[in-house]
């Protein structure tokens, strides 16, 4: 069953703005159990974005809940994490996906993963930019950390290739992410 959540940020004095996100849950892409998931408690100061790689990406539920499954796979088989490394999945069906979720270590970026939320953007971004929504589900995911308390208001964003040598998040995602306001340079 998805999950809608809401929250709500003010854009002016007094003046609450709501929004409604949608996650679909672990059970959506029939998840396998995790091995012991380390957990996090209090705020995070990262938000660090990742590229799955993937040249085609995915456009219907089925094509990324396959994907999903498939990186879980992977990341717990040959590279021997305890669940797929990222906290939540950005998929071209215009879905959220969750992936270990909030107050869970990610496997995600080395020196980083006790203190940030994983997202990763379900396709190849080397040389195109993900779609608009994408794009806002990413930020709406954000703006939901910080107002559920999962994420500090003080942020920072960081593209994984700012955590080590990699080209991930593809270099026009990573053009993307440096426009937004949390970015910074490391």
């Amino acid at each position: 069953m998805t999950r809608q959540l809401l929250y709500c940020t003010i854009l002016a004095i007094a003046f609450p703005t709501c929004f409604a996100i949608t996650i679909q849950p672990r059970s959506s892409w029939n998840a396998v159990a995790a091995r012991s998931p380390a957990r996090i408690s209090g705020k995070v100061d990262y938000v660090i974005i990742h590229h799955s790689d993937n040249p085609n990406g995915c456009n219907t539920p089925a094509d990324c809940k396959r994907l999903i499954k498939n990186i879980q796979s992977d990341h717990k088989g040959r590279r021997k994490f305890s669940d797929i490394g990222y906290n939540f999945i950005i998929a071209g069906d215009n879905n959220i996906y969750e992936g270990r979720g909030f107050g869970l270590q990610g496997s995600h970026a080395p020196n980083y993963n006790r203190n940030s939320i994983g997202i990763v953007f379900i396709g190849n971004f080397e040389n195109t930019t993900p779609s608009q929504t994408m794009l806002q589900n990413a930020k709406d995911l954000m703006a939901h950390a910080v107002q559920q308390g999962y994420l500090k208001d003080n942020y920072t964003l960081l593209g994984h290739r700012q955590t080590k040598a990699t080209a991930c998040p593809g270099q026009k995602l990573y053009d993307e992410i440096k426009t937004w306001p949390h970015w910074k340079s490391i």
